[in-house]
Parts: C-alpha cells; sequence; structure tokens
C-alpha cells in the first residue's frame, strides 16, 4: 500500500494545503485542500473517501472532487465514516443550500455519492488492483466534534493516524499492540505558549505530545502532521528538544512525501 501525503497542514498559504492522504490511487483519507493537487484523471479514479471528523479543513474539497468527475464515474463514490460525522455532512453541506445532495442526484437509485456509516474497531477490506486485501480501521480521538484516527494496514506492515486529538489513552494503547507498526502519524498544531488554546481545541501541544510519545515502543518511525501555518519550525525545534531527553525523534510529515506498509 502506497500512502501520498497530498496537505498535512494546518492552514493555508505559501503551497500548504490541509490534510489529505492519496492511498496507492483508488482511495482518499481525508478530503482537504491537497485533493486540489490532483489532476482530474486522478479524481475520477477515486472510489472510497474516508473522513476523520467534519472540520472544514478536512471535507472542503469533498464537494467540488463530486462536482468535476462524478458525470464520468461508472459508479457512486463511497464515504465512509463514523454516523454522527455523516449527520453532520448531510445537515450542514449536501443539503441543497451550501451544496447539491449528490446522495440524491441524478437519482436515489444510482446517486453520485453514497455513505458508508462504518464504527470505531470495524475494519473495511479493500482489494488493490492486484487483488491484495487493504484494511482500514477507524481507531478513536478526543476533539471537540466526532472524530477518529485511521490504522491502515498493507502487506509490508501497518501506519497508525492519529487524526485530529489531543492525548487520549487509546491511541497510545494501539500504538503498543500493532506488531508491525512502521508509521506513526501523529498532530502537533500547537508550541507550549498557546497551550490554552490546544486544550480548548483539542489539539495536541509540544509538552503533551512529548510525553504520550516518550512511552511509545522502539519501531514506528513518527511523523508529524497538521503544524500550524508559520510556526512549523518552531513547534518542531520545541518538540525535538523535549523528545531528546527521552531518546525520542519525530520529523515534520511533507506534502508529497510517500510512505509505504
Amino acid at each position: 500500500m502506497q500512502v501520498q501525503v497530498l496537505g498535512c497542514s494546518g492552514g493555508i498559504g505559501d503551497g500548504r494545503h490541509t490534510t489529505s492522504f492519496l492511498i496507492d490511487d483508488d482511495i482518499l483519507l481525508d478530503a482537504g485542500s491537497g485533493v486540489s493537487r490532483l489532476t482530474r484523471a486522478a479524481l475520477a479514479r477515486i472510489d472510497h473517501v474516508f473522513i476523520t471528523h467534519s472540520h472544514l479543513d478536512h471535507i472542503l474539497s469533498l464537494p467540488l472532487l463530486l462536482d468535476s468527475v462524478a458525470g464520468e464515474r461508472e459508479g457512486p463514490l463511497i464515504v465512509h465514516a463514523m454516523p454522527e460525522v455523516l449527520e453532520i455532512l448531510k445537515d450542514h453541506l449536501f443539503n441543497w443550500r451550501i451544496w447539491p445532495d449528490f446522495s440524491r442526484i441524478p437519482s436515489q437509485e444510482e446517486p453520485f455519492m453514497r455513505y458508508a456509516p462504518i464504527a470505531l474497531g470495524q475494519t473495511r477490506h479493500l482489494p488493490d488492483s492486484t487483488g491484495a486485501i487493504r484494511e482500514i480501521t477507524p481507531i478513536p480521538a478526543h476533539h471537540v466534534v466526532p472524530a477518529c484516527g485511521f490504522h491502515l494496514r498493507g502487506t509490508e506492515g501497518s501506519l497508525l493516524f492519529s487524526g485530529d486529538t489531543n492525548s487520549h489513552p487509546a491511541l497510545w494503547a494501539l500504538a503498543g499492540l500493532i506488531p508491525d507498526l512502521l508509521h506513526l502519524v501523529v498532530e502537533c498544531s500547537f508550541a507550549n505558549e498557546q497551550r490554552e488554546l490546544a486544550h480548548a481545541s483539542r489539539h495536541y501541544h509540544t509538552a503533551e505530545l512529548a510525553a504520550d510519545l516518550a512511552g511509545l515502543k522502539a519501531g514506528p518511525e513518527v511523523w508529524i502532521t497538521h503544524l500550524k501555518p508559520g510556526a512549523e519550525a518552531s513547534i518542531m525545534t520545541e518538540l525535538g528538544g523535549e523528545l531528546a531527553a527521552n531518546g525520542k525523534l519525530a520529523n515534520a510529515l511533507m506534502e508529497g512525501q510517500i510512505l509505504h506498509i
């Protein structure tokens, strides 16, 4: 399984794009502004979108993706998310007031988009073009709206993506239980000087993340995502100093980067 980083910033501007990952060539994990980097041909190949939560920086490209290529597809785009997240999309986005309801057009029987509720711990098994099975499983997150992260498993190993979150035990329990974990992609949105904002918005700040990473077993590479624009270097420098005391290392995730699992 190939995971390409389309966007991994906490904002936009100067080439930054918000969260989205392209899995092989047919699955999106979140649909932030990073999706806009794809060609129309690439957009038309996407059959599944997995959404962590309903905040705009993770869903803003979904309506335009559908509008751009829906008529060229042979079947509906499948949107996988927790039921609470799907309800928000139905009520506040695909509601005809913000955007057309693509789950009902051109008809309810043959729509451009179908919703696929998925529960925490429920694994989707999706074959790739060779028939190899890819596993995608929602994991808990702790955010201000219903949210999850995802555990991805390919033929070579696993990747754990925290989604938007602050500290919670389930993430680190899972990280310790996955024997083939190759990559941990975890957010850190704020430096310590903004810890009150981090707590209020339920995002990690550097000291909180460093404390959790201190207990992580050796093995996976740690990649930091969702850094706030303009503060990337200072957040990573501060986090690096916090981690060095425990012999840990983390690197900033980069747009265009490809991870293999």
